[in-house]
Parts: structure tokens; sequence; C-alpha cells
């Protein structure tokens, strides 16, 4: 299984991604689980989350950009109120 894939993207890469025509999505604090059916990218404009899979945990914040593989069973553990955009590929 492929690992979560986290990164401080720049402004050019951002752009690049065209960001602003992915779809919006929220969640205040909150606790679920969540299996990816596909590769999801996201780019977190506000919030803190711990995302635990069976290789461990990996926390997401503001300003990250986020490569969820496609069948990865995890759970979220959103600490502080997320304000995301995101892309199925």
């Amino acid at each position: 299984m492929a690992a979560i894939e986290v990164k401080r993207p720049t402004d050019k890469e951002l752009k690049e991604l065209n960001i602003k025509s992915w779809s919006p999505w929220s969640c205040d604090v909150s606790r679920f689980d969540w299996e990816y059916d596909c590769e999801e990218w996201c780019y977190i404009f506000e919030g803190d989350v711990i995302v635990g899979t069976d290789d461990g945990q990996v926390e997401i914040k503001k300003g990250d950009l986020v490569k969820f593989p496609k069948g990865l069973k995890c759970t979220w553990d959103v600490k502080k109120k997320v304000e995301k955009v995101y892309l199925f590929k």
C-alpha cells in the first residue's frame, strides 16, 4: 500500500494545479473512519488533523498538499476545524 504524501507547495505549484477549481469540503472537530476508493489530492486552507493508518500516523495542517492513495483505510481525528479543497483522480 502506498503511503500518504504530504508536502508544502509553492504558490506557483498551487496555481499550476488549479486548486481554485477543486471541490470544497469542511469538517468540524470529530473522529471518523474513511476508505479511499480512488486517489485523492487535497489542499488544506485551515485545520489540523491526525490521520491514522496501519503504518502509523500523519499530521496534516494548514498549507499542506496531500495525496491519499486509492484503497487507503484510515481514521481521521480532526483536532481543529478543516477547510480544504479536493480532487479525485
